[in-house]
Formats: C-alpha cells, structure tokens, sequence
C-alpha cells in the first residue's frame, strides 16, 4: 500500500489535490445541465471528504503557550497533524465539546488556505444536498 507521499510523488505533485479537480468537476457539473443529480451527488461527495480529511492545511490543534495553535501540516479539517497523535484526537474532541467548537470554528478561517478549503466544502456539501432533494434548482 502506498503511502500519501509517494502517491502524491507518483502523480508529479498532484497526488495531495485531487480534490481541487473534483471541486473544479463538480462546478462543471452544475453548469453542464446534461450530468445528472447522481453525478453532483458523487462530486460533492468526493469534494466533502477530501476537505474533511486529505485537504493540505495547518493543524490548528490546541497547544500550551501558542495561542494560534500547533502550525505543523495537517491533512484536512478534521484531522491534525500526523506528527503528533494526541492532535488528531484533540481535533475531533474540539468538535465535540461545547467549550472548544469556538476554537475549532475560528481555526477554519485561519488563513487564506484553510479559508478556501471550510468554503469549498461547505459548498459542496450544500451541493449534494441540494442535488439530493429534487425539484428545489430552478432551471
């Protein structure tokens, strides 16, 4: 089994943004009538868990005497840094617990890159609702 470093080698470069090319997909999709609701459904799928989990940000976890957080690299929103474990919990626990959805919440907006990956899946998450309920885009 590969790991996400020779994937992304294997791919000259691309490996860690495939999903810039399903979100790029997904936009075409809704342009072009003729794909079906199946089609955007999948993209926004696809789209949604690569901003939740594979997308390249900073972790943002919770550390004693930074207030921004741990700055290492992270793989999506939800996970932390790889480096660290206890980060990865410390992520998903922010979700969690009423006290730390603030941090977690203003961590999405950190910086340009994060930024652009919270709207892209939030986007795209409302895209797949809205090709999940039939009859609401008005053509």
């Amino acid at each position: 089994m590969a790991t996400s470093g020779a994937a992304g080698k294997g791919l000259g470069g691309l490996g860690k943004w495939w999903g810039v090319l399903s979100g790029l997909l997904l936009i075409a999709a809704w342009i072009n009538h003729a794909a079906g609701p199946v089609v955007v459904i999948v993209l926004s799928a696809v789209t949604t868990a690569w901003c939740f989990f594979r997308a390249p940000v900073t972790c943002g976890a919770p550390v004693r005497g930074r207030d921004d957080g741990c700055r290492n690299n992270a793989s999506g929103l939800l996970l932390g840094c790889p480096q660290v474990r206890q980060h990865r919990w410390q992520k998903l626990k922010m979700l969690i617990f009423r006290r730390r959805l603030r941090a977690f919440c203003s961590g999405l907006f950190s910086d340009g890159k994060a930024t652009i990956v919270t709207l892209a899946g939030a986007g795209s998450f409302v895209s797949g609702l809205v090709a999940l309920v039939p009859g609401v885009v008005v053509h």
